[in-house]
């Protein structure tokens, strides 16, 4: 029978809430008259790197040997640190503290993709111990 990934599973049920989330209740901010700014294009693209990160972690709960889980979970750090450095850094967001992508957006995609780095990191060092 083969063995379980908690880490895979962790790292899929994130990647599923950045990629959802970004586009629903923790998305952007939305205009009255329909126009959207910067911060639009920032979520499309955690809507991305969420479902990237859940290919990854799919793929590496249906890997048979630990060495290619430990290479996917490695795979997925690059991933989410993408996801750390989208909202604000590489795609700039409203100007305004107050607005819905610097108050709720931003501080939750971080910390969501901070939480997949973390569980890819812990997936590739308990998947290359039992690789040895």
């Amino acid at each position: 029978m083969k063995e379980f990934s908690i880490p895979a599973c962790v790292t899929l049920a994130l990647a599923l809430l950045i990629a959802v989330g970004s586009q629903t209740f923790l998305g952007p901010c939305v205009h009255d008259d329909g126009s959207f700014g910067a911060c639009h294009w920032a979520g499309r693209m955690l809507m991305g790197v969420g479902a990237l990160l859940a290919a990854q972690s799919l793929l590496a709960l249906f890997a048979r040997d630990h060495g290619r889980r430990a290479g996917l979970s490695l795979a997925m750090a690059p991933t989410a640190l993408l996801g750390i450095l989208t909202p604000g850094t590489i795609i700039s967001l409203c100007g305004m503290a107050t607005m819905r992508c610097r108050a709720l957006m931003r501080p939750a995609m971080i910390l969501l993709c901070v939480l997949a780095l973390m569980a890819a990191l812990t997936g590739w060092w308990i998947e290359r111990r039992k690789a040895r």
